[in-house]
């Protein structure tokens, strides 16, 4: 698979109210990085786990990681970072963000779709995230995606709240098979 913009879902309509276009994913530029960074540092979930811009752009900026920005001609609507080796070897989905306005319509699913055609593509059975306990709309995204619940870190990030370690079946043959 080539990196090369593909389209995945129905984006948005514009705020003028004019008609929708298809969200378009690419790996992100460093200024995609730098808005993503932004982003986070001001976001939920990550405001409430105490991620500073510091913190949200040392992860941005790691060479292990795959970046990815979902956009509207140019305009970037969200961010998926991928560890491709994250869990015992297998792909690791570290951060999804979208922005607020744009929630709920498509942007997270296509960021999602994206991520694991890419995961796919290189072979991976399965495909791992953590979600907030508190985050009840992205846990809702992932159930529908497929993600199934396979553990519970209680109090690994902030005290009164867990991570929850979800996977995804990929159905894929393991290699020899």
């Amino acid at each position: 698979m080539t990196d090369t913009n593909r389209r995945a879902g129905p984006l948005p309509r514009r705020d003028d109210g004019g008609p929708a276009s298809p969200v378009a994913v690419r790996p992100a530029t460093a200024r995609d990085r730098e808005w993503g960074a932004s982003l986070m540092a001001r976001s939920e979930p990550w405001v409430t786990l105490g991620r500073t811009l510091e913190a949200s752009r040392a992860s941005f900026a790691d060479a292990e990681y795959r970046v990815f920005v979902a956009h509207d001609d140019d305009e970037p609507l969200g961010f998926l970072i991928l560890d491709p080796r994250g869990v015992a070897g297998a792909p690791y989905i570290k951060s999804v963000g979208v922005r607020d306005d744009v929630r709920r319509r498509g942007v997270g699913s296509a960021l999602m779709a994206y991520a694991e055609a890419i995961c796919r593509h290189d072979g991976a059975r399965d495909v791992f995230l953590c979600v907030s306990s508190f985050n009840p709309r992205a846990r809702a995204l992932y159930a529908r995606l497929g993600y199934v619940l396979v553990g519970e870190l209680t109090e690994f990030v902030i005290p009164g709240a867990s991570e929850l370690l979800l996977r995804k079946r990929l159905g894929l043959d393991p290699p020899g098979a």
